[in-house]
């Protein structure tokens, strides 16, 4: 069983066709059924009183994808390292119409904002994918994962994409991505995923209605 990325490197050399083809059976992991994606692991999660036009809403930021930092993956041939170029995300965050959730364990049906209905923003800064999200407090989801976050039992985040260009090192022991598309994707916060860099943040504006005041005491309780 190859297990160093110097072997999976030695298989990719003799089987890969060009360097620029895609990473064959590309996984998280190295039991070949894991999900490929791309981790960032959420520090400095807190939660603070915003303005925010009087609404009741908790406001949720971090970073999906972190670029130009080297995480190990696995294809077909084994481990090897995947990096995402700082312009990966630039094509598709120009996209009109552009469709991604934020969801629970890149499950579509626990979705707590999305660009489409103007709850969540995404962007491109130094570090990589910038995340902002506006998130009711009423919604179980957002009542579920919050206080969750709080205390870091769940610290990670991840994003599902497709891979529209990229290209093997010369030695086959690393893999650029140097475009994405994240339409009809999602961004994920996931208990584990694959790239452990980056930060995160909630904020809440004050709640207007006790059932709302109650849900986001309950929500953000230490």
């Amino acid at each position: 069983m190859i297990t160093t990325i110097r072997d999976a490197a030695a298989g990719r050399a003799q089987h890969v066709r060009q360097r620029v083809d895609r990473p064959s059976q590309r996984r998280g992991a190295e039991r070949p059924g894991s999900r490929a994606a791309a981790r960032a692991v959420l520090s400095g999660v807190h939660l603070r009183k915003a303005e925010d036009q009087g609404a009741d809403v908790l406001e949720f930021t971090g970073h999906a994808s972190v670029t130009e930092r080297a995480y190990e993956m696995w294809d077909l041939y084994g481990p090897y390292n995947e990096v995402v170029s700082a312009g990966a995300f630039d094509a598709t965050l120009d996209r009109a119409g552009l469709d991604v959730p934020l969801v629970l364990g890149h499950d579509q049906l626990r979705r707590i904002a999305r660009t489409t209905n103007g709850t969540l923003d995404l962007s491109v800064d130094d570090d990589g994918l910038a995340v902002v999200a506006r998130l009711d407090p009423t919604d179980v989801d957002v009542a579920y994962i919050a206080p969750k976050l709080r205390a870091g039992l769940i610290d990670e985040m991840s994003f599902a994409f497709r891979i529209e260009s990229g290209v093997w090192s010369p030695d086959y022991t690393e893999y650029r991505i140097d475009r994405v598309d994240l339409h009809r994707g999602d961004v994920a916060i996931v208990g584990y995923g694959a790239n452990p860099n980056t930060d995160a943040g909630m904020r809440s504006a004050q709640p207007t209605s006790s059932r709302a005041r109650a849900l986001l005491e309950l929500a953000i309780a230490r």
